[in-house]
């Protein structure tokens, strides 16, 4: 199982965020477990200053904004 974390505050750009990652995962049978990180000092401890973002293997692979689907279904895929 991949754990995958969005950062961010809850706005709705975040949570549109992890809602497409979870619809791509299901799509693609990949078996993901999503992690809402909310906590500022967290966030900044990523060297995020924009959210959302999206951390997979503790690596940041996306920050400010909401990603593209096909973005998603590239890092499900790896």
């Amino acid at each position: 199982m991949t754990t995958i974390k969005v950062l961010g505050t809850g706005c709705p750009s975040c949570k549109a965020t992890a809602t497409l990652i979870e619809d791509v995962a299901r799509a693609k049978g990949a078996d993901v477990a999503i992690e809402k990180v909310e906590d500022m000092q967290a966030i900044v401890g990523y060297g995020v200053m924009r959210t959302p973002a999206v951390v997979i293997a503790e690596q940041v692979v996306h920050a400010g904004g909401v990603p593209t689907r096909t973005a998603v279904e590239q890092w499900l895929s790896k």
